[in-house]
C-alpha cells in the first residue's frame, strides 16, 4: 500500500507540474477516499498536500480546511511526527485567517505553542516556534490587540537570538517596529524599535544582508513611515534613495533572469532535435551549461532550497518564488507585500517625498507607474470595469484592499499635484475617479471616505468656492477618528472662512483655529503645528494684529523650512510675511521676502502664488515710486491673472465641478452581507500600511481671486491652502 500511495504522490506531482490542479487533486484525493486502509501517517501527508494545492491555486478554502481538521484528529493519534503537527498547525490558522475566524485561529496556535515548548530545543523546534509567535502576533493585531501581539514577536525575538540566527531576529525586530508605528503609543518606544532595527541590520554580514531582500524593503519603507510621521524629511531621503535603487537592481535582476532563461529554453529546444549533429550537439551542450551556472549564480535561493507545504500567511499565496519578497526563512516564509506592491509603495513614497519640493515631473511618472502595476494587479484579482466589493472571492479581499487602498493614495497624490499646477481639470478627473472607486468598494475604502471629503474642500478652496470647501473640510473631520486629520481639516476649513472675508466667517475660523492651537504641541511631529500657527497668523493680520501675525507666522515659517521641506508652503509663508513687511513699511526686507517667494512659486508652477506675490510687488513698487518696475510688473502679473481666467473656466464649465464642490455628503451602499471589514483585517500588520499623514495635508491652498491678494490695509486677505 506504500507503493501505491507512493504512486499517486507522484502522479499528483506530474499533473502540478503540467498545471492540471484538477488531476493532481483527483490522483490524491483517491488515497482518502479509498476502501483500503493507508497508514494514518500516509493520509495525514497526503490531506496535507492537498490542502496546499487547495490553498495555492483555488479559493476553496472550507475544502482545505476541512482536510487540515481531518489531519489534525489522525494526529493526535500518533505520538511522534512533530513536523507533520507543526506543519498541520501552520496550515490550519492559515485557514482561519482566510475565512475570517480569528479565536479558532488564536486556539490552534496557543496548542502549536504548547507542542514546540515540550519538544526540546533543537533548531527546527525553535524555527516552528517562531513561525507560530509570528501568526499569532499578525491575528492579534487583527483584533487591535497591540500589547499582546508585541509580547508574541518578543517570544519570536527571543528564539532567534537563542538559535544565533540574525536575519529570523531582523524579521520580528522589524515586525515590532510596524505594530509601534501602529499603535504609537509612546514615541520613545517607537524610536527604540527604530534603533533595534538599525542595530541588529549591521549585525548581519554584508553577503547575506543582499540575500534579504525583502527584509531589506520592509526595514526601509517602514524607516520612512517613521521619518515622514515625525516630519523628519531631511533624514528620509537616503531612505527613499536606498528603497528605489534596490527596486532598479531587482528589476535589472528579473530582466537578466528572463533573458537567461529564455535563452536556456531556446537552447533546449535544438536539443532536442534528433538530427543534430555530435559536435553540434556537444558545442550547444557546453554553452548550455555555461548560462545554467550564471542562471544558478543570479538565482536567489532559500536557505533550505526546500518547498515546505505552508504558505506565506502574509499575503496572496498564489504566487511563484520569484514574485514574492520573503522576510523570514522557512517554515515561517513570511512576506509583508507581494512584490509587485512594493513595488508600487516605493513609487508612493518617492511621490510623497518628492511633491513637497516641487518634482511634479518626477511625481507624474512615478504616479503612472505605481498606478498601472497597481490596475494588472488587480486584474489578476478579477477587478474589471463593473466588478463590485460584494462579487470578490473571499479570500481575494484581503489583497484587494492592499492594491485599492495603495491606487486612492496615488489618485490622492495627482489631485495634490494637479491642484498646485492650477490644473484643475486634470484634478477634477482623478477625484471622480477616485470617488468612483470608493462608491464600487465602501467597506475596504471606507477610510478613504474622509480624505475624499477632505480633497473635495482643497478643489472647492482651489477654485474659489470657499463656502463649499469650508463644509467639505468639516464634514471631512467628521469622518476620522484621526486627531491629526481631524485638526488639519478644521485648518484648512478655517482658512476658507477667513478667505470668505465677512465678521461671522472671522468668528467661524477663531472658532476652529483655537482648540487646535491650544493642542498643537500633542501632536507628532510639526505639520499640525505649522498649519495653525499660518491660519493663525493670517486671522491675526486680518485683525490687523501685524506684529502678533508676524511673530507667529516667522515661527511656523521657521518649523516649515526645518522639518517640512515643503517649498509651496514656505512660499505662501513668505508671500504673507513679505506683505507683512510693507504694512509695517519695511520695505527692503519686503522686497527681499517677495523676490524669494516669486522663484519658488516659479519653480512650483504654482500661478495663484505667483499672482499673489505679484499683486503684492505692484503696491511695493507703487509705494517705492518705482514707475518702471510697476509697470513692468503689472504686465506680468495681468498675462497670469488671464491664464489663471482660462483655467477656473474650463474648470467651472466641466460636467465634475457642481458634482464635487456641492454641498452633499457622498451615499453609498455598504454590503453587510458580506464580512469585508474582518476580511480586509482592518488593523492588521498587512492591510494597514500606515503611511502617515498621507496626502496632501502639507501642501498649502490656492490663492484666491486676484481682487482678493492685495490689500495692504490688511482688512481682507485671502489666502492658501496650509
Amino acid at each position: 500500500m506504500e507503493a501505491l500511495a507512493e504512486g499517486l504522490w507522484g502522479l499528483a506531482d506530474f499533473h502540478e507540474e503540467k498545471g492540471e490542479i484538477h488531476k493532481a487533486v483527483k490522483c490524491l484525493e483517491a488515497i482518502c477516499q479509498s476502501h483500503v486502509s493507508f497508514f494514518p501517517v500516509v493520509e495525514v501527508k497526503t490531506r496535507l498536500r492537498i490542502a496546499t494545492l487547495l490553498l495555492k491555486h483555488s479559493h476553496n478554502v472550507t475544502h482545505a480546511k476541512s482536510h487540515l481538521e481531518r489531519s489534525q484528529l489522525l494526529l493526535h493519534s500518533i505520538p511522534s511526527c512533530f513536523d507533520l503537527k507543526c506543519r498541520a498547525y501552520s496550515l490550519l490558522s492559515q485557514c482561519y485567517h482566510l475565512v475570517g475566524a480569528i479565536p479558532p485561529q488564536k486556539q490552534i496556535l496557543n496548542k502549536a505553542l504548547q507542542l514546540t515548548t515540550s519538544s526540546g530545543n533543537e533548531l527546527s523546534v525553535k524555527l516552528w516556534s517562531c513561525n507560530f509567535n509570528s501568526q499569532l502576533a499578525n491575528a492579534l493585531i487583527i483584533e487591535g490587540d497591540y500589547q499582546n501581539s508585541i509580547a508574541a514577536l518578543e517570544s519570536g525575538y527571543i528564539c532567534a537570538a537563542q538559535i544565533s540566527y540574525p536575519q529570523l531576529q531582523m524579521f520580528f525586530a522589524t515586525s515590532i517596529l510596524h505594530v509601534h508605528l501602529m499603535q504609537w503609543d509612546d514615541e520613545n518606544l517607537v524610536e527604540q524599535a527604530v534603533n533595534r532595527c538599525d542595530q541588529v541590520w549591521e549585525s548581519i554580514e554584508q553577503n547575506k544582508r543582499q540575500q534579504c531582500l525583502g527584509l531589506l524593503f520592509y526595514n526601509e519603507l517602514l524607516h520612512v513611515f517613521y521619518r515622514f510621521r515625525v516630519c523628519d524629511y531631511k533624514n528620509v531621503a537616503q531612505h527613499v534613495d536606498k528603497l528605489d535603487a534596490a527596486v532598479k537592481a531587482d528589476m535589472q535582476q528579473t530582466r537578466e533572469i528572463q533573458e537567461l532563461t529564455n535563452e536556456i529554453n531556446t537552447l533546449n529546444q535544438s536539443l532536442s532535435r534528433s538530427d543534430l549533429h555530435y559536435r553540434d550537439r556537444s558545442a550547444l551542450a557546453e554553452k548550455q551549461a555555461q548560462l545554467q551556472e550564471r542562471l544558478k549564480s543570479k538565482t536567489r535561493l532559500s536557505s533550505s532550497g526546500q518547498h515546505y507545504l505552508e504558505p506565506a500567511y502574509f499575503g496572496n499565496v498564489k504566487r511563484t518564488l520569484e514574485d514574492k519578497l520573503e522576510l523570514a526563512p522557512s517554515p515561517i516564509d513570511g512576506e509583508w507585500l507581494p512584490k509587485s506592491a512594493v513595488y508600487a509603495l516605493v513609487d508612493l513614497m518617492v511621490v510623497i517625498f518628492g511633491r513637497p519640493k516641487g518634482h511634479s515631473k518626477e511625481c507624474g511618472k512615478r504616479i503612472q507607474s505605481g498606478m498601472q502595476i497597481i490596475q494588472e494587479e488587480l486584474v489578476k484579482l478579477g477587478i474589471t470595469d463593473g466588478v463590485k466589493e460584494v462579487d470578490l472571492q473571499h479570500s481575494a479581499i484581503w489583497m484587494a484592499g492592499v492594491y485599492l487602498m495603495l491606487l486612492m493614495q496615488f489618485f490622492e497624490n495627482k489631485v495634490a499635484v494637479e491642484l498646485t499646477r492650477s490644473e484643475f481639470v486634470e484634478a477634477q478627473e482623478a477625484l471622480v475617479q477616485m470617488k468612483n472607486w470608493y462608491i464600487r468598494f465602501p467597506t475596504i475604502l471606507q477610510a478613504c471616505e474622509s480624505i475624499i471629503q477632505m480633497l473635495r474642500g482643497q478643489y472647492a478652496h482651489y477654485v474659489g468656492c470657499y463656502s463649499e470647501a469650508a463644509f467639505h473640510y468639516l464634514e471631512g473631520a467628521k469622518l476620522t477618528e484621526s486627531k491629526s486629520m481631524q485638526a488639519m481639516c478644521q485648518i484648512y476649513a478655517a482658512v476658507s472662512y477667513i478667505c470668505i472675508g465677512d465678521a461671522e466667517s472671522s468668528s467661524q475660523a477663531l472658532d476652529l483655529i483655537g482648540p487646535v492651537y491650544r493642542m498643537m504641541e500633542s501632536f507628532v511631529g510639526v505639520r499640525e503645528k505649522t498649519g495653525v500657527l499660518f491660519a493663525y497668523g493670517l486671522l491675526l493680520m486680518k485683525q490687523h494684529d501685524l506684529q502678533e501675525a508676524r511673530n507667529r507666522l516667522a515661527k511656523g515659517l521657521q518649523l516649515t523650512h526645518n522639518h517640512l521641506g515643503n517649498l509651496q508652503l514656505v512660499s505662501q509663508y513668505l508671500t504673507i510675511l513679505g506683505t507683512l513687511a510693507l504694512a509695517l513699511h519695511d520695505t527692503v526686507q519686503s522686497r527681499e521676502i517677495l523676490r524669494s517667494s516669486l522663484t519658488l512659486a516659479k519653480k512650483l508652477y504654482d500661478i495663484p502664488t505667483q499672482i499673489w506675490v505679484l499683486s503684492v510687488l505692484t503696491a511695493l513698487y507703487q509705494e517705492l515710486g518705482e514707475r518702471g518696475n510697476e509697470m513692468e510688473n503689472v504686465e506680468y502679473q495681468r498675462k497670469k491673472e488671464d491664464e489663471m481666467q482660462r483655467r477656473l473656466a474650463d474648470a467651472h464649465s466641466s460636467i465634475h465641478h457642481i458634482e464635487l464642490i456641492d454641498k452633499v455628503k457622498l451615499e453609498v451602499q455598504q454590503f453587510h452581507e458580506i464580512d469585508i471589514k474582518r476580511a480586509t483585517a482592518g488593523p492588521s500588520m498587512g492591510v494597514n500600511l500606515d503611511i502617515p499623514e498621507s496626502i496632501g495635508l502639507s501642501t498649502p491652498l490656492p490663492a484666491p481671486s486676484s481682487s482678493k491678494l492685495v490689500d495692504l490695509d490688511s482688512r481682507r486677505r485671502g489666502k492658501r491652502k496650509i
